[in-house]
């Protein structure tokens, strides 16, 4: 398996990813499925030394992603802690995706500025859940039915991970 930085012609498979998981309503918060032109920003935003979006290939092929997200709207008093979001291929989940980018993201945190590491995870999600307390994620917060899937509450799990 490779890790690389993510560039913009890699945008609509990490979209085509990411909307493969809409449907399963487990671990993406959007109903709809979104579109390359309305990610753009968000994938232009993100810096390869700082803030970066990863990609795993098997065999040049795209199998999942791994993105940083500034934490706390961007305030400077926050500025080395960092939101994790993994989504994985439907074809390759629970074949160690998710591990490699997560353990790539804790190795390589430090050199990035990070020093907490968070995760926003549905408490139904168990498998990402399992994924991060493998890991060494604890869980730092618990908000009962702050979102809504097809008129079903769902409770939002923090986990976190201090680096230093």
């Amino acid at each position: 398996m490779k890790l690389r930085d993510a560039i913009e012609s890699d945008l609509p498979i990490i979209v085509e990813i990411y909307n493969a998981a809409i449907p399963g309503r487990i671990a993406a918060g959007d109903v709809q499925p979104v579109t390359v032109e309305s990610r753009l920003i968000w994938f232009r935003e993100h810096k390869p030394n700082s803030r970066p979006v990863w990609v795993a290939e098997i065999d040049e092929v795209i199998v999942g992603w791994l993105s940083f997200q500034p934490f706390c709207y961007n305030r400077p008093a926050y500025r080395y802690t960092a939101e994790l979001s993994i989504y994985i291929s439907a074809n390759y989940r629970g074949c160690g995706v998710g591990g490699f980018l997560l353990k790539a993201a804790i190795d390589k945190s430090p050199a990035l500025g990070i020093k907490t590491l968070l995760g926003y995870i549905f408490a139904h999600n168990q498998p990402s859940l399992r994924l991060f307390q493998k890991m060494g994620f604890q869980q730092w917060g618990y908000l009962p039915g702050v979102g809504e899937l097809d008129g079903i509450e769902r409770d939002l799990v923090i986990v976190g991970l201090r680096l230093t």
